[in-house]
């Protein structure tokens, strides 16, 4: 049995998966496995696990309950389990991205030549993948890098398992050796229960040095466009602001008294 725990955090709600699970805002497929080894809300509350804890592990008959709880409240997507004890799903992860990502792109010089871009992914994308029980953070990561091309060190980023709960998104990192099918199939289908988003891997201070040259002179090049086009607000705002201002002062001078 190759199914992998993870510890859901004591903060998180307990709550019943009472509804079927939409896929129709799902953007795309993909799908990629790895043979099996042996062995919304107010605001957001962010914890990460900087050390793996001990974690229970569902037998092969709680697994196989589970498939079976978790595919009658979908209509479809389900969960399949295969001989070997592993399982194929369904996962969909928001793309929650701050900072413009580099992806291949062809060149207008050389049609047939790669080149490089940078730019931002769109906010709050949604991507579905078909992974397996024995899929890792790291590969899930790694997938959603490569399905849009993106050739930024996988490293740079990390993905959360996100919880609703008392008006409250709670965010929580998950360790690149964590299985988020198991995730799924525990916590049932209701995204109100569970859901992933990928976001920068937040460790403190930037690691300019992990950048080429050019991703950051395309960096610059955006900060530039969003400085410009903030100062162009920031006038806009001043000129109105002066307008009514005067023709208030007018207004005063000109009332009799």
């Amino acid at each position: 049995m190759t199914a992998s725990g993870s510890s859901m955090s004591s903060g998180y709600c307990s709550q019943e998966d009472d509804s079927s699970e939409d896929f129709s805002f799902f953007t795309a497929k993909t799908s990629f496995f790895r043979r099996p080894r042996s062995g919304a809300g107010a605001k957001n509350v962010t914890k990460e696990e900087d050390e793996e804890e001990e974690k229970p592990k569902l037998s092969e008959e709680e697994i196989m309950t589970k498939i079976e709880e978790y595919n009658s409240k979908i209509s479809e997507n389900g969960m399949k389990l295969s001989p070997d004890g592993s399982y194929t799903g369904f996962i969909k992860v928001h793309l929650k991205l701050r900072r413009p990502v580099t992806v291949q792109a062809q060149s207008d010089s050389d049609p047939g030549g790669p080149g490089r871009t940078s730019f931002y992914l769109p906010n709050d994308a949604v991507k579905q993948l078909h992974i397996s029980s024995t899929t890792t953070v790291s590969e899930v990561i790694q997938g959603l890098l490569n399905k849009f091309r993106v050739v930024d060190n996988v490293h740079k980023f990390a993905l959360y398992q996100q919880t609703h709960c008392s008006g409250q998104d709670l965010l929580q990192k998950l360790l690149i050796t964590e299985h988020p099918l198991y995730l799924r199939l525990v916590m049932g289908p209701n995204p109100e229960n569970l859901s992933f988003v990928l976001k920068e891997n937040e460790t403190g201070e930037v690691e300019w040095d992990a950048f080429s040259v050019p991703e950051l002179h395309n960096f610059l090049t955006i900060l530039e466009k969003e400085e410009s086009e903030r100062v162009r607000q920031v006038r806009r705002r001043y000129v109105t602001y002066r307008e009514r201002l005067l023709q208030a002062l007018q207004d005063v001078q000109t009332k009799p008294d």
